[in-house]
């Protein structure tokens, strides 16, 4: 159910298709599970169809005809253009240069956009186990600028994650310099409220567009540290039919063929 019902869309279906939105058809994106994958095939199915999707297990140019459930769901390898070792996805891809962006998701996120996907908790008597880093914090430092997508809330956007899994901005400033790391790091974040871009200097993530419908109060009460908003903060326009259609059906073909429901019947 939307928080503004009388919109047509959800919070979440407001998220993805803005996030799907910033990438073009040139960008070679590495792209992470659940929010992320949703947004980049979102983005190929309507104004980038040449863009080229590349997942961790591999597969490049992957076109997938419903949402991967993990990174090495066949789906990927049926659909992609090629697939490669994991070592040769790493290396000569990703720390090659050749990845414009990364996308990710968080389980818990600081303002300088900083992730934690390993932890809740002190690291060796944790409340919970989360799934890990895997090849995240390697795309966090090589891609040539990371966009980060997740639903707001005070577990999730915190003063202080428990665990660095992927360094973003460190501590501010020009942390990643001084670290010799030379890519851009998180330059936008998407939550399902709101368009966060890190300010030049500080790099500390500020609201610069609010969803339709969406308040200040809203984006600070689902926010664990004091928000920061742009002088001029504009309002992200509403999802276009296209746009919520093309999203609509990409889940119901997912959820039909996770439930075994594909598109092929057994006899």
């Amino acid at each position: 159910m939307s928080d503004h019902p009388g919109l047509g869309f959800t919070p979440n279906e407001m998220m993805t298709i803005a996030a799907s939105r910033v990438l073009k058809n040139d960008d070679v994106c590495f792209v992470g599970i659940g929010a992320p994958s949703a947004a980049c095939n979102v983005a190929r199915l309507t104004h980038a169809p040449d863009i080229t999707l590349i997942y961790e297990s591999g597969t490049i140019g992957a076109a997938p005809d419903v949402l991967p459930l993990s990174i090495g769901d066949g789906e990927l390898c049926d659909s992609a253009l090629t697939t490669v070792s994991v070592p040769e996805m790493f290396r000569y891809w990703l720390q090659g240069g050749r990845v414009s962006i990364g996308f990710l998701g968080a389980a818990q996120l600081d303002k300088f956009g900083n992730i934690n996907t390993t932890v809740i908790g002190d690291y060796f008597q944790p409340k919970t186990r989360l799934p890990g880093g895997g090849g995240a914090p390697e795309i966090a430092t090589s891609s040539k600028q990371i966009y980060i997508t997740m639903a707001q809330g005070k577990r999730g956007m915190v003063e202080k994650i428990d665990f660095f899994t992927s360094f973003g901005h460190g501590d501010g400033g020009d942390h990643r310099q001084r670290l010799g790391i030379g890519t851009a790091g998180p330059t936008l974040l998407i939550t399902d409220l709101a368009i966060w871009k890190p300010d030049p200097a500080s790099k500390e993530f500020t609201v610069v567009s609010l969803h339709p419908g969406v308040s200040r109060k809203e984006v600070q009460a689902t926010c664990g540290w004091t928000v920061s908003f742009a002088g001029a903060v504009e309002e992200t326009p509403a999802p276009t039919e296209l746009e919520l259609k093309t999203l609509r059906d990409l889940q119901a073909r997912t959820k039909a063929a996770h439930k075994g429901i594909g598109k092929e019947k057994v006899a």
